[in-house]
Protein backbone atom coordinates (compact mmCIF):
# COMPACT_ATOMS: atom_id res chain seq x y z
CA UNK A 1 0.00 0.00 0.00
CA UNK A 2 1.70 3.16 -1.21
CA UNK A 3 0.54 6.31 0.50
CA UNK A 4 1.68 9.86 0.98
CA UNK A 5 2.27 9.35 4.68
CA UNK A 6 4.41 12.35 5.53
CA UNK A 7 3.48 14.36 8.59
CA UNK A 8 3.93 18.06 7.90
CA UNK A 9 3.59 20.47 10.81
CA UNK A 10 5.38 22.17 13.67
CA UNK A 11 2.64 23.23 16.08
CA UNK A 12 2.70 21.80 19.57
CA UNK A 13 -0.86 20.43 19.37
CA UNK A 14 -0.06 18.51 16.19
CA UNK A 15 3.29 17.16 17.41
CA UNK A 16 1.71 16.01 20.67
CA UNK A 17 -0.85 13.92 18.75
CA UNK A 18 1.86 12.36 16.57
CA UNK A 19 3.98 11.59 19.63
CA UNK A 20 1.04 9.91 21.37
CA UNK A 21 0.51 7.72 18.30
CA UNK A 22 4.19 6.78 18.29
CA UNK A 23 4.04 5.75 21.96
CA UNK A 24 0.87 3.70 21.46
CA UNK A 25 2.12 1.95 18.31
CA UNK A 26 4.05 -0.93 19.97
CA UNK A 27 1.04 -1.84 22.13
CA UNK A 28 -1.22 -4.48 20.60
CA UNK A 29 -4.26 -2.74 22.03
CA UNK A 30 -7.17 -0.96 20.31
CA UNK A 31 -6.80 2.74 19.56
CA UNK A 32 -9.50 5.29 18.73
CA UNK A 33 -8.52 8.21 16.48
CA UNK A 34 -10.87 11.17 16.77
CA UNK A 35 -10.83 14.18 14.49
CA UNK A 36 -12.66 16.35 12.00
CA UNK A 37 -12.62 15.42 8.32
CA UNK A 38 -9.30 16.06 6.65
CA UNK A 39 -7.20 16.04 9.83
CA UNK A 40 -5.21 12.92 8.90
CA UNK A 41 -6.89 10.09 10.82
CA UNK A 42 -5.86 7.47 8.26
CA UNK A 43 -2.24 8.67 8.38
CA UNK A 44 -2.24 8.18 12.15
CA UNK A 45 -3.66 4.67 11.69
CA UNK A 46 -0.88 3.84 9.26
CA UNK A 47 1.70 5.20 11.69
CA UNK A 48 0.28 3.01 14.46
CA UNK A 49 0.69 -0.01 12.19
CA UNK A 50 4.13 0.78 10.74
CA UNK A 51 5.69 1.44 14.14
CA UNK A 52 4.22 -1.70 15.71
CA UNK A 53 5.54 -5.25 15.77
CA UNK A 54 2.90 -6.02 13.13
CA UNK A 55 4.49 -3.78 10.52
CA UNK A 56 5.25 -6.71 8.19
CA UNK A 57 1.68 -8.01 8.30
CA UNK A 58 -1.42 -6.69 6.49
CA UNK A 59 -2.96 -3.30 7.19
CA UNK A 60 -6.58 -3.74 6.09
CA UNK A 61 -8.77 -0.64 5.74
CA UNK A 62 -12.54 -0.59 5.80
CA UNK A 63 -14.75 2.49 5.55
CA UNK A 64 -17.88 1.69 7.55
CA UNK A 65 -19.81 4.48 5.81
CA UNK A 66 -19.09 3.22 2.30
CA UNK A 67 -21.29 0.10 2.50
CA UNK A 68 -25.01 -0.36 3.13
CA UNK A 69 -25.93 -1.71 6.53
CA UNK A 70 -26.95 -5.08 5.08
CA UNK A 71 -23.44 -5.71 3.71
CA UNK A 72 -21.24 -4.40 6.51
CA UNK A 73 -21.41 -7.59 8.58
CA UNK A 74 -20.62 -9.78 5.57
CA UNK A 75 -17.71 -7.50 4.68
CA UNK A 76 -16.31 -7.53 8.21
CA UNK A 77 -16.83 -11.16 9.16
CA UNK A 78 -17.13 -12.95 5.81
CA UNK A 79 -19.80 -15.42 4.70
CA UNK A 80 -20.32 -18.97 3.55
CA UNK A 81 -21.69 -19.96 0.17
CA UNK A 82 -25.47 -19.65 0.12
CA UNK A 83 -25.62 -17.58 3.29
CA UNK A 84 -27.75 -14.99 1.49
CA UNK A 85 -28.89 -14.13 -2.01
CA UNK A 86 -25.88 -13.55 -4.22
CA UNK A 87 -23.40 -15.39 -1.98
CA UNK A 88 -22.38 -17.94 -4.59
CA UNK A 89 -19.12 -18.84 -2.85
CA UNK A 90 -17.50 -18.51 0.55
CA UNK A 91 -15.54 -15.36 1.26
CA UNK A 92 -13.21 -14.36 4.08
CA UNK A 93 -14.04 -11.10 5.84
CA UNK A 94 -11.78 -8.20 6.69
CA UNK A 95 -10.95 -9.69 10.09
CA UNK A 96 -9.53 -12.84 8.51
CA UNK A 97 -7.68 -10.79 5.91
CA UNK A 98 -6.06 -8.74 8.70
CA UNK A 99 -5.01 -11.76 10.77
CA UNK A 100 -1.68 -11.04 12.53
CA UNK A 101 -1.94 -7.44 11.32
CA UNK A 102 -4.06 -4.32 11.83
CA UNK A 103 -7.68 -3.62 10.89
CA UNK A 104 -8.49 0.07 10.44
CA UNK A 105 -12.21 0.82 10.78
CA UNK A 106 -12.92 4.30 9.45
CA UNK A 107 -16.21 6.08 10.24
CA UNK A 108 -16.83 3.71 13.15
CA UNK A 109 -19.97 5.56 14.24
CA UNK A 110 -21.81 4.28 11.15
CA UNK A 111 -21.78 0.65 12.30
CA UNK A 112 -25.21 -0.83 12.91
CA UNK A 113 -26.05 -2.15 16.38
CA UNK A 114 -25.97 -5.74 15.05
CA UNK A 115 -22.49 -5.20 13.60
CA UNK A 116 -21.39 -3.60 16.87
CA UNK A 117 -22.50 -6.70 18.78
CA UNK A 118 -20.49 -9.00 16.52
CA UNK A 119 -17.51 -6.63 16.67
CA UNK A 120 -17.68 -6.70 20.47
CA UNK A 121 -17.34 -10.49 20.46
CA UNK A 122 -14.42 -10.30 18.04
CA UNK A 123 -12.61 -7.80 20.27
CA UNK A 124 -13.43 -9.66 23.48
CA UNK A 125 -12.66 -13.24 22.42
CA UNK A 126 -10.47 -12.85 19.34
CA UNK A 127 -12.75 -14.92 17.13
CA UNK A 128 -15.22 -14.25 14.34
CA UNK A 129 -17.98 -16.34 12.79
CA UNK A 130 -18.77 -16.05 9.12
CA UNK A 131 -22.40 -15.41 8.20
CA UNK A 132 -24.04 -18.75 7.53
CA UNK A 133 -21.52 -20.67 9.65
CA UNK A 134 -21.61 -21.93 13.21
CA UNK A 135 -17.87 -22.47 13.51
CA UNK A 136 -15.86 -19.55 14.92
CA UNK A 137 -12.48 -18.67 13.44
CA UNK A 138 -9.63 -17.48 15.67
CA UNK A 139 -8.00 -14.22 14.57
CA UNK A 140 -5.17 -12.09 15.95
CA UNK A 141 -6.04 -8.54 14.89
CA UNK A 142 -5.13 -5.16 16.32
CA UNK A 143 -8.04 -2.74 15.81
CA UNK A 144 -7.60 0.96 15.08
CA UNK A 145 -10.86 2.86 14.61
CA UNK A 146 -11.54 6.44 13.57
CA UNK A 147 -14.52 8.73 13.66
CA UNK A 148 -15.56 12.37 13.79
CA UNK A 149 -18.64 11.49 15.85
CA UNK A 150 -19.02 12.05 19.58
CA UNK A 151 -19.04 8.39 20.58
CA UNK A 152 -19.51 8.94 24.36
CA UNK A 153 -22.61 11.04 23.59
CA UNK A 154 -23.86 8.40 21.17
CA UNK A 155 -23.37 5.79 23.89
CA UNK A 156 -25.43 7.87 26.32
CA UNK A 157 -28.21 8.08 23.76
CA UNK A 158 -28.11 4.34 23.12
CA UNK A 159 -26.85 4.83 19.56
CA UNK A 160 -23.51 3.12 20.24
CA UNK A 161 -22.73 0.24 22.57
CA UNK A 162 -21.06 1.52 25.71
CA UNK A 163 -19.32 -1.81 26.36
CA UNK A 164 -17.83 -1.78 22.84
CA UNK A 165 -16.66 1.80 23.34
CA UNK A 166 -14.95 0.77 26.59
CA UNK A 167 -13.03 -2.00 24.82
CA UNK A 168 -11.97 0.13 21.85
CA UNK A 169 -10.76 3.12 23.86
CA UNK A 170 -7.57 1.77 25.44
CA UNK A 171 -5.97 4.86 23.90
CA UNK A 172 -7.78 7.79 22.32
CA UNK A 173 -5.85 10.16 20.04
CA UNK A 174 -7.68 13.37 19.20
CA UNK A 175 -6.25 15.23 16.22
CA UNK A 176 -6.32 19.04 16.36
CA UNK A 177 -8.10 20.90 13.54
CA UNK A 178 -5.93 22.99 11.24
CA UNK A 179 -7.37 26.28 12.53
CA UNK A 180 -5.67 25.77 15.93
CA UNK A 181 -2.33 24.53 14.56
CA UNK A 182 -0.32 27.76 14.87
CA UNK A 183 2.09 28.23 11.99
CA UNK A 184 1.19 25.01 10.19
CA UNK A 185 -0.89 26.63 7.43
CA UNK A 186 2.19 28.39 6.04
CA UNK A 187 4.35 25.26 6.28
CA UNK A 188 1.72 23.05 4.65
CA UNK A 189 0.83 25.50 1.89
CA UNK A 190 4.50 25.91 0.96
CA UNK A 191 4.96 22.11 0.93
CA UNK A 192 1.88 21.45 -1.22
CA UNK A 193 2.73 24.39 -3.49
CA UNK A 194 6.29 23.26 -4.12
CA UNK A 195 5.18 19.70 -4.80
CA UNK A 196 2.53 20.85 -7.29
CA UNK A 197 5.02 23.16 -9.00
CA UNK A 198 7.43 20.25 -9.40
CA UNK A 199 4.63 18.11 -10.83
CA UNK A 200 3.97 20.85 -13.40
CA UNK A 201 7.72 21.07 -14.23
CA UNK A 202 8.04 24.67 -13.07
CA UNK A 203 11.63 25.87 -13.09
CA UNK A 204 11.25 27.65 -9.76
CA UNK A 205 8.81 28.06 -6.89
CA UNK A 206 7.62 31.72 -6.72
CA UNK A 207 5.67 31.37 -3.47
CA UNK A 208 2.46 33.21 -2.69
CA UNK A 209 1.78 36.94 -2.82
CA UNK A 210 1.42 38.53 0.64
CA UNK A 211 -2.35 38.98 0.36
CA UNK A 212 -2.80 35.28 -0.54
CA UNK A 213 -0.63 34.27 2.42
CA UNK A 214 -2.87 36.35 4.68
CA UNK A 215 -6.01 34.80 3.19
CA UNK A 216 -4.64 31.30 3.74
CA UNK A 217 -3.82 32.10 7.36
CA UNK A 218 -7.21 33.72 8.02
CA UNK A 219 -9.36 31.00 6.47
CA UNK A 220 -11.25 28.76 8.92
CA UNK A 221 -10.47 25.51 7.03
CA UNK A 222 -13.56 23.40 7.77
CA UNK A 223 -12.05 20.69 5.55
CA UNK A 224 -8.67 20.97 7.30
CA UNK A 225 -5.51 19.71 5.57
CA UNK A 226 -7.41 18.07 2.71
CA UNK A 227 -9.14 21.36 1.92
CA UNK A 228 -5.89 23.33 2.19
CA UNK A 229 -4.17 20.95 -0.21
CA UNK A 230 -6.97 21.38 -2.77
CA UNK A 231 -6.88 25.18 -2.52
CA UNK A 232 -3.10 25.36 -2.87
CA UNK A 233 -2.80 22.88 -5.74
CA UNK A 234 -5.69 24.54 -7.58
CA UNK A 235 -4.05 27.96 -7.21
CA UNK A 236 -0.71 26.66 -8.52
CA UNK A 237 -2.02 24.85 -11.56
CA UNK A 238 -4.20 27.82 -12.58
CA UNK A 239 -1.27 30.25 -12.33
CA UNK A 240 0.53 30.74 -15.64
CA UNK A 241 3.64 32.73 -14.75
CA UNK A 242 6.02 31.07 -12.29
CA UNK A 243 8.23 34.17 -12.35
CA UNK A 244 5.66 36.00 -10.21
CA UNK A 245 4.25 35.04 -6.80
CA UNK A 246 0.87 33.38 -6.99
CA UNK A 247 -1.66 36.16 -6.60
CA UNK A 248 -5.02 34.39 -6.86
CA UNK A 249 -6.56 31.47 -5.00
CA UNK A 250 -10.07 30.08 -5.16
CA UNK A 251 -11.28 28.86 -1.77
CA UNK A 252 -14.74 27.82 -2.94
CA UNK A 253 -14.54 25.92 -6.26
CA UNK A 254 -18.35 26.00 -6.52
CA UNK A 255 -18.49 29.79 -6.45
CA UNK A 256 -19.52 30.99 -9.90
CA UNK A 257 -21.75 33.73 -11.32
CA UNK A 258 -23.42 31.00 -13.40
CA UNK A 259 -24.17 28.48 -10.68
CA UNK A 260 -27.83 27.39 -10.48
CA UNK A 261 -30.01 29.62 -8.36
CA UNK A 262 -31.54 27.97 -5.31
CA UNK A 263 -34.28 29.98 -3.57
CA UNK A 264 -33.88 30.37 0.17
CA UNK A 265 -37.56 29.50 0.71
CA UNK A 266 -40.13 27.44 -1.11
CA UNK A 267 -42.53 29.50 -3.26
CA UNK A 268 -45.33 28.75 -0.79
CA UNK A 269 -43.28 30.40 1.97
CA UNK A 270 -42.92 33.68 0.09
CA UNK A 271 -45.04 36.61 1.31
CA UNK A 272 -48.11 37.27 -0.84
CA UNK A 273 -48.93 40.62 -2.38
CA UNK A 274 -46.74 43.51 -3.47
CA UNK A 275 -46.60 45.00 0.01
CA UNK A 276 -45.30 41.76 1.52
CA UNK A 277 -42.70 41.36 -1.22
CA UNK A 278 -41.51 44.92 -0.82
CA UNK A 279 -41.25 44.47 2.93
CA UNK A 280 -39.23 41.30 2.48
CA UNK A 281 -36.82 43.07 0.15
CA UNK A 282 -36.46 46.20 2.24
CA UNK A 283 -36.22 44.59 5.67
CA UNK A 284 -32.76 44.82 7.22
CA UNK A 285 -30.85 41.59 7.84
CA UNK A 286 -31.44 39.96 11.20
CA UNK A 287 -28.29 40.72 13.16
CA UNK A 288 -27.15 42.58 16.23
CA UNK A 289 -26.24 46.02 14.90
CA UNK A 290 -25.16 47.15 18.37
CA UNK A 291 -22.28 44.66 18.13
CA UNK A 292 -20.82 46.56 15.15
CA UNK A 293 -18.59 49.11 16.80
CA UNK A 294 -16.83 50.47 13.71
CA UNK A 295 -19.02 50.43 10.61
CA UNK A 296 -16.54 52.42 8.54
CA UNK A 297 -13.75 50.05 9.45
CA UNK A 298 -15.85 47.02 8.51
CA UNK A 299 -16.75 48.58 5.15
CA UNK A 300 -13.10 49.46 4.47
CA UNK A 301 -11.97 45.93 5.31
CA UNK A 302 -14.57 44.49 2.96
CA UNK A 303 -13.58 46.91 0.20
CA UNK A 304 -9.90 46.03 0.63
CA UNK A 305 -10.65 42.31 0.41
CA UNK A 306 -12.62 42.79 -2.83
CA UNK A 307 -9.88 44.90 -4.41
CA UNK A 308 -7.14 42.46 -3.34
CA UNK A 309 -9.06 39.53 -4.74
CA UNK A 310 -9.72 41.27 -8.06
CA UNK A 311 -6.08 42.38 -8.38
CA UNK A 312 -4.86 38.86 -7.75
CA UNK A 313 -7.37 37.41 -10.21
CA UNK A 314 -6.16 39.77 -12.94
CA UNK A 315 -2.47 39.32 -12.01
CA UNK A 316 -2.26 42.89 -10.73
CA UNK A 317 -3.13 44.36 -14.14
CA UNK A 318 -4.76 47.54 -12.89
CA UNK A 319 -6.65 48.43 -16.06
CA UNK A 320 -8.24 44.98 -16.31
CA UNK A 321 -9.02 45.03 -12.60
CA UNK A 322 -10.64 48.46 -12.83
CA UNK A 323 -12.79 47.30 -15.74
CA UNK A 324 -13.86 44.17 -13.86
CA UNK A 325 -14.83 46.21 -10.79
CA UNK A 326 -16.66 48.87 -12.80
CA UNK A 327 -14.22 51.57 -11.71
CA UNK A 328 -12.17 54.07 -13.59
CA UNK A 329 -8.40 53.62 -13.58
CA UNK A 330 -8.02 56.64 -11.27
CA UNK A 331 -10.64 55.30 -8.87
CA UNK A 332 -8.80 51.98 -8.62
CA UNK A 333 -5.48 53.77 -8.06
CA UNK A 334 -7.14 55.68 -5.24
CA UNK A 335 -8.33 52.41 -3.64
CA UNK A 336 -4.86 50.90 -3.92
CA UNK A 337 -3.31 53.92 -2.23
CA UNK A 338 -6.08 54.15 0.36
CA UNK A 339 -5.61 50.55 1.51
CA UNK A 340 -1.83 50.53 1.37
CA UNK A 341 -1.59 48.02 -1.47
CA UNK A 342 1.23 49.82 -3.26
CA UNK A 343 3.90 47.43 -1.97
CA UNK A 344 2.11 44.38 -3.37
CA UNK A 345 1.30 46.31 -6.55
CA UNK A 346 4.97 47.14 -7.01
Amino acid sequence: MERDNQFIGQSGAFLDAVERASRAAPMSRPVLVIGERGTGKELIAERLHRLSTRWGEPLVIMNCAALPETLIEAELFGHEAGAFTGATKARAGRFEEADKGTLFLDELGNLSMAAQERLLRAVEYGEVTRIGSSRPVRVDVRIVAATNDNLPLMAERGEFRADLLDRLSFEVITLPPLRVRDGDVGVLSDYFGRRMAAELDWEAWPGFAPHIQRNLEDHDWPGNVRELRNVVERAVYRWDNWDEPIGHAVFDPFDSPWKPFTPAHRPSDAPTGSVGAAAALSAPPSQDFEAIEDLRGAVDAHERAIVEHALGKHRWNQRQTAKALGLSYDQLRHCIKKHGLMQEDD
